[in-house]
């Protein structure tokens, strides 16, 4: 008998397991396929990895116009697939050895969730049962595969490949055509552009980026156009047959081919064939239903990460399990989500958190935007050859408050936590004032946004 089984092994699960373990729960940690789930196997982790060796080999073919001169660089695919196994490899097994420490059991198996008695839960896994006082979902998200004619044919023959697959190619294709302009498809859309490939962005909407602010979206999408990425917006994939994508643009059928073809329009809460009916779990639209509290409609189980489709993103994932895991213990915690900050590796990068211009108008908010090119910021002009990056900070006209930060540039994904955390804290603009930020930094940019006229 267990206190708690935690089901999915991704951010959500593992370390609400390590918080369990620490909170001297008696816990069970089952995972189907690889702890650390698609973020650290198939995802942030392996990307981020890639797009580091592209960032290195972009200055070393750009560093004339810094004073630096190369000779004979070459790109080496293997080597950096390599690496990011090695990478993978290490954090994996520093998740195991967390888990371990806190005295978690971990079991790799599928589970399948048998229902409840008088004692427990009952969790099938690996041939046989287990009991737990507290059940916690965590069991992720998969990938989006929509009913367009010929799609699931040419995953099945390697033509159209998903997250997982293009970050472990062992050969930069000569061609390549992503279907989405969201945060995945944008990423490796720069990753692959940098080390050799055509790269061509086919987006069903009219902007790249989704929800990110407008302005942004369109400083980024120029800078990635002039190193050589074609977009295709406002264009629907009406067909995929084998290495050729056939859309709809202005009332016009065309069509596309490509080396490889990457699927990358989005993700869905993977809550099927685990059993969750059994428990009678209230769903909406294919995610589990969860409170503030992480609970769900059933008392003592609860549900956290991309599994309840609220912020698909390995940081909420985060908290969501440590909120679950607080309220478990006896310690009153809720998720908020007014602070949660996105990030978009691209070179540049794009970070954001709170309102932007769009959802603060729709909402009908009496704010103001302070804008400004960060070319304020000493560091970035010194490492940015004409650099167009821009910072805006939005402030609450009735309470002097920051309510949203969005920045377009170097270390970006650095500097949006401390935006993040004055909204959270809903620090006065008049104390941010105050605050002194190290010179020469790209996070002067914020400071000298608020004192803006």
């Amino acid at each position: 008998m267990y206190d708690l089984i935690v089901v999915g092994g991704g951010p959500a699960g593992y370390i609400s397991a390590e918080r369990a373990g620490q909170g001297g729960l008696k816990t069970l940690l089952i995972e189907k396929a690889s702890v650390g789930g698609v973020c650290l196997n198939e995802g942030c982790v392996p990307s981020k990895t890639l797009l580091h060796s592209a960032k290195i080999y972009d200055y070393a073919t750009g560093s004339k116009k810094y004073g630096v001169t190369c000779k004979e660089v070459a790109y080496d695919q293997n080597r950096v697939i390599d690496r990011k196994d090695g990478v993978v490899r290490k954090l994996v097994a520093g998740v195991k050895a967390a888990l371990r420490s806190n005295k978690v059991e971990l079991l790799e198996a599928d589970a399948y969730i048998k229902g409840k008695d008088q004692e427990g839960f009952l969790v099938e896994a690996g041939g046989n049962t287990y009991k737990s006082r507290y059940l916690l979902i965590a069991t992720g998200s998969n990938v989006l595969i929509p009913p367009i004619p010929g799609l699931k044919e040419s995953l099945i023959q390697g033509d159209v490949l998903t997250n997982k697959e293009i970050l472990s190619l062992r050969e930069v294709p000569e061609s390549l055509v992503v279907i989405g302009g969201g945060v995945i498809g944008l990423e490796m859309a720069s990753y692959y552009n940098s080390v050799g490939s055509k790269v061509t962005v086919v987006e069903m909407l009219d902007k790249i980026a989704g929800p990110n602010d407008d302005e942004l979206s369109s400083i980024l999408q120029g800078n990635l156009a002039s190193k050589g990425i074609e977009f295709i917006l406002g264009a629907k994939v009406t067909k995929v047959d084998g290495n050729k994508v056939v859309y709809e643009k202005d009332g016009k059928e065309n069509k596309i081919s490509g080396s490889k073809i990457l699927l990358s329009i989005g993700r869905k809460p993977a809550t099927e064939k685990i059993g969750l009916e059994n428990i009678s779990l209230a769903m909406n639209k294919g995610a589990v239903i969860t409170d503030e509290n992480m609970k769900t409609n059933i008392p003592g189980v609860f549900a956290a990460g991309d599994v309840n489709g609220k912020s698909m993103l390995a940081h909420t994932a985060y908290r969501e399990g440590e909120v679950a895991i607080n309220n478990i213990l006896g310690k009153k915690d809720i998720m908020r989500y007014t602070a949660v900050p996105s990030v978009i590796y691209t070179y540049p990068e794009v970070a954001s958190v709170g309102e932007t211009e769009r959802t603060a108008t729709e909402k009908g908010l009496d704010f103001k935007v302070k804008k400004i090119s960060n070319n304020y910021s000493g560091r970035y002009m010194a490492e940015n050859d004409q650099g167009d990056g821009i910072t805006k900070v939005l402030i609450d006209n009735e309470y002097d408050k920051i309510i949203g930060v969005q920045i377009i540039g170097s270390y970006a994904s650095e500097i949006i936590y401390g935006a993040g955390l004055m909204i959270e804290t809903e620090l006065p603009v008049e104390d941010i004032k105050e605050l002194v930020f190290p010179h020469p930094t790209v996070s002067e940019v914020i400071r000298e946004a608020i004192f803006s006229k």
